[in-house]
């Protein structure tokens, strides 16, 4: 099924072929004319750039007078021919030709329009704000993972590719409160800053803290230095795709197989089919800031005994991973615990992340346990 930019587009081209064909059959009827016309003063004696110019002037009445006179009915006739057929031909060209550009901008208008409704419409939703290399693979995922999302540039070209894959895109500077508002920022659940200039990204995170104080960012930071200034200005969290790199290459180098297995366990791969089969699936619980397991052990969670849980491990806010984490192992703000249970048993054990404490995110979607 095509999706609205497609439609959209299609309709564009539609409406354009129309005018353009108009000013092509216009300019091949203005052409015609003038030729029969040459051909016409010519047969009756005149020379050739007699005939011309009186074509010209007759066509665009420019009332410079007849260049010999014209006192025969046929050459008459002709000069009648020639101006009603040429006004018409220009006419009708130039008609075409401003139909072109009035259903050009029309079209123009009434997209942005029907992509600001739509945006308006939006709940809950996340702003990805740059669509450059990382923020395309983000808008990807976001759109395959069925998540409402926003993307705001000011690189026409790439908003462009965006709005063709389908994405609700804004073309603005993300730093303006206004461009923000327009997102739907104080409707938005989560903005993502993954510009590449750590600046921008800075004031982004101010702006954007301003507008919602309880939204939740997350910020990319290129130089590790700025993830100190990301974090005091209201990011949530901070992600630092250098550094995440080279710890994925190390881990790689280090331990090859746990990093291959934990890939395996927490992918959409063929693994989780099978486990779904007798009952059983992955799940990445997060600990966020204000949950009470920031600071506590992993044996104080108590799942290794509480109808067959297993933590097969633990992934850091930095990125590291962990297999098979001893029961002594502290958690902090941003660990995802990677357990594997029955999936009815699923908003049980989340029960032991939220109690006492806000609602946490697992897989993308908020358990609050405090209400069932």
């Amino acid at each position: 099924m095509a999706s609205s930019s497609e439609r959209a587009f299609a309709s564009g081209r539609l409406a354009a072929s129309g005018p353009l064909r108009k000013v092509v059959t216009g300019i091949a009827l203005f052409v015609a004319v003038c030729v029969v016309a040459v051909i016409g003063y010519v047969a009756s004696g005149w020379k050739l750039d007699d005939s011309i110019y009186m074509v010209i002037i007759t066509i665009f009445g420019v009332g410079y007078g007849e260049v010999q006179p014209v006192q025969s009915p046929a050459l008459r006739a002709l000069t009648i021919m020639v101006i009603i057929a040429g006004y018409g031909a220009v006419i009708y060209t130039v008609g075409g030709f401003m139909q072109m550009l009035i259903d050009g901008e029309l079209n123009k208008a009434l997209g942005e329009r029907r992509m600001s409704k739509d945006i308006q419409r939006l709940e809950k939703h996340t702003i990805v704000c740059g669509v450059g290399r990382m923020g395309t693979i983000l808008a990807r995922q976001l759109r395959e993972a069925g998540r409402p999302f926003v993307v705001v540039d000011v690189d026409t070209q790439r908003l462009q590719a965006a709005e063709d894959q389908g994405c609700l895109v804004i073309n603005g500077d993300a730093t303006d409160e206004f461009v923000l508002e327009q997102a739907g920022i104080r409707r938005a659940s989560v903005l993502a800053t993954v510009l590449s200039d750590d600046a921008k990204n800075v004031f982004v995170t101010i702006t954007a803290r301003e507008l919602n104080p309880d939204i939740t960012i997350i910020a990319r930071g290129e130089n590790p230095s700025t993830e100190k200034k990301l974090l005091g200005c209201g990011a949530n969290r901070v992600v630092l795709p250098t550094a995440i790199g080279a710890t994925k290459v190390v881990q790689l180098i280090v331990r090859p197989t746990a990093e291959t297995l934990l890939e395996q366990v927490t992918s959409q791969s063929d693994l989780n089919g099978d486990l779904a089969q007798i009952g059983l699936e992955f799940h990445d619980l997060e600990v966020t800031p204000d949950s009470p397991l920031v600071g506590k052990s992993l044996s104080e969670i108590e799942v290794r005994s509480n109808h067959g849980f297993l933590i097969v491990g633990i992934r850091s806010a930095d990125g590291s991973t962990v297999l098979n984490p001893p029961s002594n192992t502290m958690l902090a703000a941003g660990d995802a615990v990677i357990v594997l249970g029955h999936k009815d048993e699923i908003p049980q054990l989340a029960r032991k992340f939220t109690a006492r404490a806000k609602p946490i995110q697992y897989r993308g979607a908020t358990i609050d346990t405090l209400h069932g």
